[in-house]
């Protein structure tokens, strides 16, 4: 018998709180099945496994994520350091507004479980490709001074926003109710490590 649509949106969205908290490896089918409020019977009956269950969550995460931060106009600025204050502003909205979503994709394509790392490169991996085409698109409007490699700078530029990133979903995790001003203080933070990496820091 089809599971109704309505019905299979609620057993994903269960099974997506229960990988955005205890990731890929230590959730059990048990786990899953108790969280949607079905028989583990029934729930592999539908989504056939727990690998699949968990590519068809992600699948979902990353349409919103990208539907949300609306990744294909980043090319559309003109100024690569405004798009990117612009990007962190969008993606730490996000994380407060969707933090199970978030969770998933990062676990995703940061730290992939090792029985799944072929399958989401098969799956996902030019979706990942192409957001880094429109980065790397960007950052080529950047006028750099001379014996500055492109490609090293744009990692450069990556490694800081990796850095806050990890920093304020640290922080996220501990306090979910923290004060709006904190978040504009991780931006600004943001900012000043890149305005050292963009004008340099020896006078």
């Amino acid at each position: 018998m089809p599971l109704k649509l309505y019905a299979r949106e609620q057993i994903l969205e269960a099974c997506l709180a229960v990988f955005a908290r205890h990731g890929y490896n230590h959730t059990s089918a048990a786990m899953l099945a108790e969280a949607a409020g079905i028989s583990k019977a029934l729930i592999f009956h539908h989504f056939k496994s727990k690998r699949e269950l968990y590519l068809l969550v992600l699948h979902r995460c990353i349409e919103k994520f990208s539907q949300e931060l609306a990744l294909n106009t980043l090319p559309e600025h003109k100024d690569f350091f405004a798009a990117i204050n612009e990007f962190s502003r969008l993606k730490l909205a996000y994380y407060q507004k969707y933090p199970d979503e978030y969770k998933v994709v990062r676990e995703a394509f940061y730290n992939p479980p090792d029985e799944l790392k072929a399958e989401i490169e098969q799956r996902f991996g030019t979706w990942l490709a192409a957001r880094n085409k429109m980065l790397e698109q960007l950052f080529s409007k950047v006028s750099l001074r001379e014996g500055v490699e492109r490609r090293q700078a744009l990692e450069l530029i990556k490694i800081v926003l990796d850095y806050m990133e990890e920093k304020y979903l640290a922080v996220l995790k501990a306090d979910n109710n923290l004060d709006p001003g904190y978040w504009e203080g991780i931006i600004d933070e943001m900012n000043t490590f890149l305005a050292m990496v963009r004008y340099g820091i020896e006078r």
